[in-house]
């Protein structure tokens, strides 16, 4: 063993050695290679009649007809064609090349490129002070804090339509998430907890439900399984915050099951146009359980505010909450650029401003609404209602089309509400692009934009969804080539057909322009050498 581990060392050194000296080989000494390639052409050329066999190609392709030619760039327009469509359908599902893909994993290695890394260096931290060592950690997905119910609204919205509004990876999230919030101590599981543990697994929604009737049956106060009747089963919100109340009855000194019932019943007061109670149970909540700002309830509560119109406890909220030691959110930033866009939207003219310049309330507003743009550029297109909206996933991630989707779906309407604020944001939001022209490098009030958000943003919202992308990707340069190849090719079939005998002349012409270097290179290479060198090297 020990002969073993000691003799690993070296060999992983020589693969190094040997990989370095392919990638250098291969980057300065590719034209060796083909001067060597030329000379051993040259050299065989009298043993193998490569004479004879160009002459007699040569005279095979004179006799050819122009059907043949316009078979042959017909035939390879429809090959690039079909590589085209193929190339553009995976980039538009993955956001990337296939064959560049292909390249980059499996040739790269080969000539010792160093494989990227997904998780260094990309990711960046969404707090508002620097730190010189980003994680993975930072681009995690985070629970919805205004997810919806699903019984009584997404699959309402798949009845209707037929679509399903949910991915299999959010619900699994939401599963993982259950499990882990309403199972406790695993040690002192009871017969119902182990049968709701199993129900969260579940993937099928009506086995899930009969778990939880199964965990009622042998445990009529098992708040866990009310709290999945409620979510999965109750077809109206009323009927969901029914079976709340029931839970929150059973749900003893259990504080994860008190502080998620108590949200949900404050999120069912809201819905159903109870806004002050719902105020009230979420203070309390915050006031009870102050340790779990995790479960940014604060977001919560701000929706609420909004909609009372009670800006003054809004900028209270903000107060606590926009700090430079905090997470940020698109709730956080676009908020706070909200109140200040309201103060100066009602009055504001782009005309009026380009004249007399801006004022320091409207100075305040547009640099408010920069700050929340640089921290997810994603939402003005909603709130402007350039792309169209679905209904919020479960898990969002901070920075992502999936946080502004969540985000516009609920605080629109108050962005409506304010006179004049969606009309400060269209003629602003687009200037921090300005400010920030290298976003994958290097912020301006936050960190580099995280390169993670489109590939956690594709698995978190559904396929029918157009994931919104930034910075926005240039074509990869395969897609540009295969269409430029289909292109020509198309274009000398349907010139090939019309005008065959000009054609034919134009590809004798350029046949011969291209092997006249290689024809006068052959000629140098005879008056250099003497005869009866190359006749021995023919003869070796």
């Amino acid at each position: 063993m020990e002969d073993t581990i000691g003799s690993n060392p070296p060999s992983l050194g020589f693969l190094e050695k040997l990989k370095s000296w392919l990638s250098w080989s291969w980057t300065y000494v590719c034209f060796v290679w083909f001067g060597m390639v030329l000379i051993m052409v040259y050299v065989v050329w009298s043993p193998l009649k490569l004479q004879e066999t160009l002459t007699s190609a040569s005279v095979f392709l004179n006799t050819l007809t122009p059907k043949f030619y316009v078979a042959l760039t017909g035939t390879s327009s429809l090959i690039s064609g079909l590589i085209l469509i193929f190339e553009w359908w995976y980039f538009r599902k993955y956001g990337t090349s296939f064959i560049e893909q292909v390249s980059v994993s499996h040739l790269r290695p080969l000539l010792g490129g160093v494989e990227s890394s997904s998780s260094t260096g990309l990711f960046s931290s969404v707090n508002g002070e620097a730190d010189s060592r980003p994680s993975v950690s930072d681009c995690k997905v985070w629970r919805n804090p205004l997810n919806l119910f699903r019984g009584a609204e997404y699959n309402r919205y798949t009845w209707v339509t037929g679509k399903e509004p949910l991915t299999y990876y959010d619900m699994n999230l939401s599963a993982q998430d259950h499990q882990t919030f309403f199972t406790g101590d695993t040690q002192q599981l009871r017969p119902e907890d182990a049968v709701m543990q199993k129900a969260w697994r579940e993937r099928n929604p009506q086995a899930r439900i009969r778990a939880a009737y199964q965990a009622i049956e042998m445990n009529h106060e098992c708040a866990a399984a009310y709290v999945l009747l409620a979510e999965e089963e109750a077809t109206t919100i009323t009927e969901a915050e029914r079976l709340f109340r029931k839970a929150l009855s059973f749900a003893g000194k259990d504080i994860n099951l008190l502080v998620y019932i108590k949200r949900r019943l404050a999120m069912c007061a809201r819905k159903l146009g109870r806004i002050k109670e719902a105020v009230k149970m979420m203070r309390d909540l915050m006031k009870e359980f102050p340790l779990l700002g995790m479960l940014n309830i604060h977001e919560n509560l701000l929706e609420a505010l909004l909609e009372l119109q009670a800006y003054a406890d809004v900028q209270a909220v903000l107060a606590k909450y926009d700090d430079i030691s905090l997470p940020k959110s698109a709730t956080i930033c676009y908020t706070s650029a909200l109140l200040k866009a309201r103060a100066v939207s009602d009055k504001f003219s782009p005309e009026a401003a380009s004249r007399r310049g801006l004022s320091t309330a409207e100075m305040n507003a547009v640099e408010a609404i920069h700050r929340a743009v640089e921290f997810n550029p994603h939402v003005p297109k909603y709130l402007l209602e350039m792309k169209s909206l679905i209904l919020p996933p479960e898990h969002i991630l901070k920075r992502g089309d999936s946080e502004a989707v969540a985000y516009a779906f609920f605080h629109l309407q108050h962005w409506k509400r304010a006179e004049g604020a969606l009309n400060l944001l269209h003629c602003t939001w687009e200037g921090t692009f300005r400010i920030i022209p290298y976003p994958l490098e290097k912020g301006h009030l936050f960190y580099p934009y995280p390169g993670c958000t489109e590939t956690a943003d594709r698995e978190l919202l559904p396929s029918f969804h157009e994931v919104s992308v930034y910075p926005k990707k240039e074509l990869p340069f395969f897609i540009l080539f295969t269409a430029g190849l289909c292109s020509f090719t198309a274009m000398l079939a349907m010139l090939t057909h019309q005008f065959p005998e000009l054609m034919g002349v134009f590809a004798k012409a350029f046949f011969s322009t291209l092997f006249a270097p290689l024809g006068f290179f052959a000629d140098k290479m005879e008056n250099f050498m003497p005869s009866s060198f190359w006749h021995q090297l023919t003869r070796i």
